[in-house]
C-alpha cells in the first residue's frame, strides 16, 4: 500500500527538527498555523514563534527584520497570500538585499479544492522565478519536502518553498534520499521520451511512464525540485538522449516548469516539447482529485503529451 503524506506535514516536522538543531531558526505565520503547520515548531520552541495576526505584508516585513540580526526566519501563509498580497514586500525588502528569509507557502496550486479560485495560486512560481536572488523550490513529496526545509536553512539567502494541502504518495525513500539545490533527479531512465515533472506532478509522470512501458515506449523521468536555479544540465541531457520533452506541473502553463525547461533548450538545445499544466485559466471550487482530472493533469494527459511530442519530432 503506498504512504501518503502531505507536504505541509513534512514542512512542520522538518521545522521541529530544526527548531533543536539551530537556535536562530525563527518561525512567523499570519493566523493560519494550524493549517500550514507552524504551530508544530509553536507547541516545541513558544519563545521563538510570532503570530502576525492576518496581515501578509507584516510577516515578510517581520521576518526581513528578524534575518538582519542574525535570525533565520520561516514565514509562512497560504501560497496565494504568501507570494501575491506580500510581493513588493519580497521584492524590495527581502530579495533585493538578499536578507536569509525562507518563505514556505502551503496550499499551493488547484489541490486546495474546496477554498475555489481565490485561493488556488497557480501563478506563484512564475512570479517567484522573475525576483532576483530568489531561490524557489517544489518537493515532490513528503521525504523530499523535509530535505528541502533543512537544506534551505543551510543556504544563506531567500528561498521560497511551495508546498501542499492534500496528501500525495511517498516516493522517496528517507534513508538513502539527498536533496542538493539546483540538480535535478532522474527518477527512472528511458530513452525514447522524457517527462521532466515538479511537484505533485511527479507521481503521475512515473504513472505515465507505466502506461507509456505497455506501448512499449521507455520513458526517462526527471523530476525538477528547483525551479531556480534549474538544472540545465540534466534537461540537456534529456534532450539530446530522448529528442523529445513533456514538461508537467500544477500551475499556470505560463512562467512556471514548462516555460523554464523551454528557456533552457531554445537557447541551449531546441527540442521538441510538450507541456501539460492549467491552461491559463482560474481553477474553481470542488475536490482536489476532480479539479485535476477537469484541468488535464492527469497521467493520461501526460501520456497524450508524450506521444505527440514523439509523433513531432
Amino acid at each position: 500500500m503506498t504512504t501518503m503524506m502531505a507536504t505541509r506535514d513534512a514542512y512542520g516536522e522538518a521545522l521541529k527538527e530544526l527548531g533543536k538543531l539551530i537556535k536562530d531558526v525563527v518561525v512567523l505565520d499570519a493566523d493560519l498555523s494550524g493549517s500550514t503547520k507552524t504551530g508544530v515548531f509553536a507547541k516545541e520552541f513558544p519563545e521563538r514563534f510570532i503570530n502576525v495576526g492576518i496581515a501578509e505584508q507584516n510577516l515578510i516585513a517581520t521576518a526581513a527584520g528578524l534575518a538582519t540580526t542574525g535570525k533565520i526566519p520561516f514565514a509562512s501563509s497560504f501560497a496565494m497570500f504568501a507570494a501575491g498580497r506580500a510581493f513588493e514586500i519580497i521584492r524590495n525588502s527581502v530579495a533585493y538585499p538578499k536578507l536569509n528569509v525562507k518563505i514556505a507557502a502551503t496550499h499551493a496550486g488547484l489541490t486546495v479544492g474546496e477554498d475555489g479560485a481565490s485561493h488556488q495560486a497557480l501563478e506563484d512560481i512564475s512570479i517567484m522565478r522573475t525576483i532576483p536572488n530568489m531561490v524557489v523550490l517544489n518537493p515532490a513529496d513528503g521525504v523530499e519536502a523535509k530535505a528541502a526545509i533543512m537544506k534551505a536553512a543551510e543556504y544563506k539567502g531567500p528561498v521560497y518553498i511551495r508546498l501542499g494541502r492534500s496528501k500525495v504518495p511517498v516516493i522517496f525513500d528517507e534513508a538513502d534520499y539527498k536533496f542538493e539545490i539546483g540538480k535535478g533527479i532522474k527518477v527512472k531512465d528511458g530513452s525514447d521520451v522524457t517527462i521532466i515533472a515538479t511537484g505533485i506532478m511527479v507521481a503521475l509522470a512515473l504513472e505515465a511512464a507505466e502506461i507509456l512501458k505497455k506501448e512499449g515506449l521507455e520513458t526517462r523521468v526527471i523530476n525538477i525540485h528547483t525551479i531556480k536555479p534549474i538544472d540545465k544540465d540534466i534537461i540537456i541531457e534529456a534532450a539530446r538522449e530522448t529528442k523529445a520533452i513533456v514538461t508537467a506541473e500544477e500551475h499556470n502553463i505560463i512562467g512556471g516548469l514548462g516555460s523554464a525547461v523551454a528557456e533552457v533548450l531554445v537557447e541551449s538545445y531546441p527540442t521538441v516539447m510538450e507541456r501539460v499544466g492549467v491552461k491559463d485559466t482560474f481553477g474553481e471550487s470542488g475536490n482536489g482529485d476532480e479539479l485535476l482530472e477537469k484541468y488535464g493533469l492527469t497521467a493520461e494527459k501526460i501520456v497524450e503529451a508524450a506521444r505527440r511530442a514523439i509523433g513531432r519530432r
